[in-house]
């Protein structure tokens, strides 16, 4: 079947069709940079607009960054606070017109390399992290999601991990790759000792740089770089709310397994 991911971020919301039995998008996906400031109906127009460029009147899911509970946004770390208590699934509805599931960015990610990428196959403790402004993170357990998980704001050395670690701090303290490389083997072995994962799947947008940093990580499980990239969120999104066609609740994700 065919659903319509959306993938909300900080600089563009970008969405398409995707064959939720391939785990690939219809068509080349449609992005819209985010407006400035990213209010919520500001955000849901954007939403409305993508659906009508694809003519698009069935199941969407979409990613937010936040803490999704029954579709609303409990947290705003990166976004607008005036997010918090807004029910991001009754907004997409509104605005589209069309069943809609709303869910963490990062969980989004993780079904879909889960599914689709570098966790495909992969029982045992699976955590995708995704570095970029922050860090997200997903954990799966013999493949059912454990949802909301917000271990990049984890102290580290009187910090949160992402302050310490994400893409985005790389890149404001002009980090090398391998002083960046030396803060992620810190965070990493934390969430080793704590979690005794069997494998991390590291995604983001230095997925795309992994021989940067990849050889100079260490640690006991297991290390795979995400496969779906840039497409997995919304890949990720899609595949969520297949459970929309199935008549499951619509702003429920606790059940989702891959």
């Amino acid at each position: 079947m065919q659903v319509l991911g959306i993938d909300i971020g900080g600089s563009g919301i970008k969405g398409a069709p995707v064959d939720t039995n391939e785990g690939q998008l219809v068509t080349t996906r449609h992005r819209i940079p985010t407006p400035d400031p990213s209010l919520p109906d500001a955000v849901g127009d954007v939403l409305a607009q993508i659906a009508r460029h694809f003519d698009w009147t069935g199941p969407v899911g979409v990613t937010f960054p936040a803490v999704i509970k029954a579709g609303t946004a409990c947290t705003a770390a990166n976004v607008d606070k005036s997010w918090i208590g807004t029910n991001v699934a009754e907004l997409t509805r509104a605005k589209t017109g069309c069943p809609a599931l709303v869910l963490n960015d990062a969980d989004a990610a993780g079904i879909a390399e889960m599914e689709f990428g570098a966790g495909k196959g992969h029982d045992g403790v699976v955590i995708m992290l995704t570095f970029g402004t922050g860090i997200g993170t997903a954990i799966f357990v013999n493949r059912q999601l454990l949802p909301n998980t917000e271990l990049g704001h984890m102290e580290i050395r009187g910090k949160e991990g992402e302050q310490r670690a994400s893409d985005g701090t790389r890149k404001r303290k002009g980090l090398t790759w391998a002083g960046w490389a030396k803060r992620v083997n810190e965070y990493i072995q934390r969430m080793d000792a704590l979690f005794w994962p069997d494998l991390f799947i590291i995604g983001g947008g230095v997925a795309n740089k992994a021989e940067q940093f990849l050889p100079l990580l260490s640690t006991r499980a297991e290390i795979r770089i995400a496969e779906l990239r840039n497409e997995a969120g919304i890949i990720g999104a899609a595949l969520a709310a297949r459970q929309l066609a199935a008549g499951a609740l619509p702003d429920d994700c606790r059940y989702i397994r891959v």
